[in-house]
This record gives C-alpha cells, sequence and structure tokens, in this order.
C-alpha cells in the first residue's frame, strides 16, 4: 500500500496543489560529465553482442546486392534524363519546339499587325475629328469678329449720325448773329434748387 502511494507521490501533490498556483512537475536530471560512474555499475564490462557467421554473409550478400540494384536504378534514371535532355535540345522534340515557337511567332506577329492597323485607323479618325473640330472652331471664330465688326460699325455710323444732327445746332460764323438774338430774345435762368429726387424746388427771378 505504501509502495503504491510513493509511487503515485506526483499525482498526488498534483492534487493537493491549490487552483491558483502554477503546477511545476519535479524532473528528473542529466548526469554531468564530472559525476562518478554509478556504484551499480563500477565493475561492468562492455561486452558486444555475439555475431551468427551464417547470418553475417547472408547480410552482406543482401547488403551487396542492395547496393548494386540502387547503382542500377540510379545509372538508368540519369540516362534517361540525359536521352531526354539530348532530346530536347538535339532532337525530335528540339525540332517540334523551334516549330511551335515559329508558329507562335508568326500568329504573333499577324496580331501585332492587326492591332497596328487598327490603332493606326483609330488615330487618323481621331486626328480627323480633331481638324474638322478646329475648322468649325475657326469658322464659329470668323462669324464671331465678322458679327462684332459689323456691330461696330453700326455704332460707329449711329454716333457719326448724330454727331451731324448736333452739327447742325453748332454756333458757326453764318449763324453766330442769329443765335445771339435768340439768346437775348429767350433768357434762362440757371439759378435755381432741386431736391434728391432731381425736382426743381426753388427758382430766382432773373432781373
Amino acid at each position: 500500500m505504501f509502495h503504491a502511494v510513493r509511487g503515485n507521490v506526483a499525482a498526488v501533490s498534483r492534487l493537493l496543489i491549490p487552483r491558483n498556483r502554477v503546477l511545476v512537475e519535479a524532473v528528473r536530471g542529466r548526469k554531468s560529465r564530472s559525476d562518478p560512474k554509478a556504484k551499480s555499475k563500477a565493475g561492468r564490462i562492455k561486452v558486444p553482442p555475439p555475431v551468427d557467421p551464417v547470418e553475417m554473409l547472408v547480410l552482406q550478400e543482401r547488403f551487396t546486392q542492395y547496393d548494386l540494384i540502387m547503382r542500377a536504378l540510379r545509372a538508368e534514371f540519369k540516362e534517361e534524363l540525359l536521352w531526354r535532355r539530348y532530346q530536347e535540345e538535339v532532337g525530335t522534340l528540339a525540332e517540334e519546339r523551334a516549330k511551335q515557337e515559329a508558329e507562335e511567332h508568326q500568329a504573333l506577329m499577324a496580331w501585332n499587325d492587326a492591332e497596328n492597323q487598327r490603332l493606326r485607323k483609330l488615330h487618323e479618325a481621331r486626328i480627323q475629328k480633331e481638324l474638322e473640330e478646329k475648322e468649325l472652331r475657326r469658322a464659329k471664330a470668323a462669324i464671331s469678329r465678322e458679327k462684332k465688326m459689323e456691330t461696330f460699325i453700326k455704332e460707329k455710323e449711329q454716333e457719326i449720325l448724330k454727331l451731324q444732327e448736333e452739327a447742325k445746332n453748332f454756333i458757326t460764323l453764318e449763324n453766330l448773329d442769329q443765335r445771339i438774338e435768340e439768346a437775348l430774345d429767350n433768357p434762362k435762368n440757371y439759378n435755381f434748387a432741386i431736391d434728391k429726387e432731381g425736382r426743381v424746388v426753388k427758382r430766382t427771378v432773373l432781373q
């Protein structure tokens, strides 16, 4: 009974340790290099296990066969690898690969030419459209300049007509005496006051 309890000391101690503490089990350490030999093994002499000669011969023969088989397999695999490499570089596989690459190159060149043709057409269409828009803008600008010039000419003609009408009332040497008589016959009083709205509110009487 005590022997069983002694063998399960670690299990019992694990049960008795509180739950809130870290569980650390005792581990048996290894011997260091400076530790002496155990007393139970002080007079022990290592003796190699006995070898059966018949079994030794069988094992040597089997090892030799295994070595020969592995060498043959390695040589076979190496020869097959070299043959494949030779076929890829020089043999029929190389020819097929070169033919395939040539066909792929031709297909890519044809696709490249078609793509260049499509892009060239798009570029030409875009340039043509830009030229048409530029011509349209130039025509609109010319029409706008003509309209502005016509408007300017009409304004100047109106100003000339207005000046011609005003020139009829100018005082010249020919109508100087007539204008003096008209001014004396129709005196005007400019001495007056106006309000904020511009109406005359007060005027002095001429003497």
